[in-house]
């Protein structure tokens, strides 16, 4: 089935999920999905986005989407893996992506992390110059193969939604090149450390226009040329220029632009494909956000002060950033009949609802939409990424199933589980009741008031 109408294809992935009780109104309220072919489609083209002259590892940015079988169809389609915690390094190795195709960035990480990701050879990008100082000691002791590069904070402002923006004069992250001293530091720490072969910076995401990205990678690459000319010879190798690609959540375009991505990098930082350096990404919602969709029944209706409401299930534990940030993070909403069809008829402003127990959980306020009714289903587009990937636990609300969908021929679907629904059991072991041993039952009525 052709990859370049998402909207027919969701509707078909709707119709054979609810016919095949992947998604069911009374057992599975709740399902989120991913069209994997379409995924594939998209990172064929950042593949072909950048000039075969260069030699670059596309390493998926974890924290989109960290669900062990999502990344492990990643690296099956030729992607590597950035990750920013030792949780996510379990994934991406669990996923079974080998340690030099691993990128550890993260601004906390300690000194257990730093030893483990040594002693495997992942790639560090260090955050800082007491970082540094933690791993020139542990590799005085236990010689390591990892490829080292600090994180450079170009300082060249922020985008439009400030929280996404990693590039502003007094971001937490990386080293401020702009900083009185700090430049001359950083190229002191270079030249008094030959392991030191690579550069990293990562200007936002969501929110930051491509020049702005562009100008922030130039500053990053005239550095490096500058550290190879003190150097007297080839130090830093490998410039890894984080993601930040914007995503369109407003249309169903099928593929991400990476090609104006790439041509604006031609226009700041041409000495980037010069062919010098090799070059690392860390995309991670440009890749998968457009190509999955969340999907939950509608419990309930009702009118509220001549306002109509869907209740649904599909709220502040799925979809946490758009709850929490309605205006940085808007979402596209969908109407389906009970049987996965987009519905049709006269659009009524209606409020989408969650299940979470506060006023705020609301994914879409006066959403125009043909009328929704009891046993409907509501679609969340572009959820690929940070969304039921992301669950939020308030409410002990169950984390939802994902299924990964793909078309044969004939345009038949077949589902993948690549999560399944949280069991109670889990929820509950997760919630610390494995402790309720005679030895914790009621322990805190033996606490008495004034007691020492």
């Amino acid at each position: 089935m052709d990859t370049s109408n998402l909207a027919a294809r969701r509707e078909v992935i709707l119709h054979a999920a609810t016919a095949r009780g992947f998604l069911d109104a009374e057992d599975i309220p709740l399902a989120a999905f991913i069209d994997i072919d379409a995924v594939a489609s998209n990172i064929g083209a950042l593949e072909a986005a950048f000039p075969s002259n260069i030699s670059v590892l596309h390493a998926f940015a974890s924290k989109a989407n960290s669900i062990v079988p999502v990344l492990a169809g990643l690296r099956e389609l030729g992607m590597g893996c950035e990750v920013a915690s030792e949780g996510e390094l379990a994934q991406a190795l669990a996923a079974g992506f080998d340690p030099e195709k691993i990128v550890f960035d993260s601004p906390a990480k300690t000194r257990r992390e730093l030893r483990q990701a040594l002693e495997l050879g992942v790639a560090l990008n260090i955050d800082n110059f007491q970082e540094l100082d933690r791993i020139e000691q542990i590799v005085a002791q236990v010689p390591s193969s990892s490829p080292l590069g600090i994180r450079i904070n170009p300082q060249i402002g922020v985008g439009q939604i400030v929280a996404m923006s990693t590039a502003g004069s007094s971001s937490k992250f990386g080293v401020p090149m702009e900083d009185e001293g700090n430049r001359e530091a950083i190229l002191a720490r270079y030249a008094a450390n030959p392991g030191l072969n690579r550069v990293h910076t990562h200007v936002g995401s969501q929110g930051c226009p491509l020049p702005l990205i562009g100008a922030g990678i130039a500053k990053v690459v005239e550095l490096a040329d500058e550290i190879n000319v003190r150097a007297g010879r080839k130090q830093v190798t490998t410039i890894d220029i984080g993601g930040g690609l914007p995503v369109d959540f407003e249309t169903d375009n099928p593929l991400s632009n990476f090609k104006a991505y790439v041509a604006q990098l031609q226009e700041s930082a041409p000495r980037l494909f010069s062919g010098d350096y090799a070059v690392v990404t860390e995309f991670g919602r440009s890749i998968l956000a457009k190509f999955g969709f969340t999907a939950s029944y509608v419990e309930y209706t009702k009118v509220s002060g001549g306002q109509h409401i869907a209740i649904t299930h599909a709220g502040a534990n799925v979809a946490t950033r758009t709850v929490f940030m309605p205006n940085e993070w808007p979402l596209r909403v969908t109407a389906h009949s009970p049987d996965g069809k987009e519905k049709t008829g006269g659009l009524v402003g209606q409020d989408i609802a969650g299940p979470c127990c506060f006023a705020g959980d609301v994914v879409a306020r006066d959403r125009a939409m043909p009328i929704l009714e009891q046993g409907d289903i509501v679609a969340l587009l572009d959820t690929g990424t940070y969304y039921a990937s992301t669950p939020f636990t308030y409410n002990s609300i169950q984390e939802p199933p994902v299924y990964g969908a793909t078309f044969d021929d004939r345009g038949e679907v077949t589902f993948t589980v690549l999560r399944e629904q949280q069991t109670m059991a889990n929820l509950l072991d997760a919630s610390g009741s494995q402790l309720m041993t005679s030895g914790h039952r009621g322990s805190w009525a033996r606490v008495k008031p004034g007691c020492k």
